[in-house]
């Protein structure tokens, strides 16, 4: 449930008209690293949050995305207001204005409309949480890219104000993955892997010496570099398989 405010989270008031920073600044609006998709990705991904916590973090900054949305669609649509057709042409919005007019569409600058390609949510709390990582650090270079094309103090303290607050959403999903793990780590895990770790098994679930030797030859795992024994796929403490050779001091 959400209460609108009638105004925007930053004044947005350009009094001069610029078609060309108004194509750039769809980027934002519709593009990869925009607002939209990031609004709908924090907002889907917070259903698999482990806990109210990190649940809130995404729900509250998927929240502030969608004001950030408007913000960018806002900022487009007064910067070709009261721009006649051929000068929209002539400053490079024209592909837009022969499609959309002067609406504002969520697509990126060249053209391409948005789409949830661009968005990942699964059920692993873990990845999505690192996934937005990324996401906040391209939408702050994204804006750093957008305040160096601009030249009006209008568009470029906006656009600062949306570059700061990545970088505050940047920290708040970096406290948001340490409340996950912490509420891992406090989580009773079991591992019950499919072949029993030599010397941990109950006798019952040992297998005979035949079937030893094969599973023996099973290799290590190279996501482990220095496993405790061969079968041993996450750190899990074990006993060093033994050693498997032939005795050569038998005849």
């Amino acid at each position: 449930m959400w209460v609108y405010d009638k105004k925007t989270e930053y004044p947005i008031n350009i009094k001069r008209p610029d078609p060309r920073m108004a194509k750039l600044i769809l980027t934002q609006y519709g593009g990869p690293n925009g607002e939209l998709a990031a609004s709908l990705r924090y907002l889907s991904q917070r259903y698999a949050m482990p806990n109210k916590e990190s649940k809130a973090i995404l729900t509250d900054i998927g929240t502030e995305e969608l004001a950030h949305f408007e913000m960018v669609g806002s900022m487009i649509s007064q910067l070709v207001k009261d721009v006649p057709p051929q000068e929209l042409e002539r400053m490079g919005f024209g592909s837009v204005y022969a499609i959309h007019g002067k609406g504002v569409y969520p697509s990126d600058s060249n053209g391409v409309p948005f789409t949830a390609a661009y968005i990942e949510s699964m059920s692993d709390p873990i990845a999505n949480l690192n996934e937005d990582l990324a996401a906040e650090q391209k939408a702050r270079a994204t804006y750093e890219f957008l305040i160096n094309m601009a030249d009006d103090p209008d568009v470029i303290d906006p656009l600062r104000f949306l570059r700061e607050r990545e970088v505050v959403h940047y920290q708040r999903f970096g406290e948001a993955l340490r409340i996950v793990y912490e509420a891992m780590r406090r989580k009773k895990m079991y591992y019950k892997p499919n072949v029993p770790l030599v010397g941990m098994a109950d006798k019952k679930d040992m297998p005979d010496k035949k079937d030893m030797s094969d599973k023996m030859n099973i290799m290590p795992n190279p996501m482990n570099p220095n496993p405790v024994s061969p079968l041993n796929i996450h750190n899990i403490p074990g006993p060093i398989m033994p050693n498997t050779k032939p005795d050569s001091k038998k005849k």
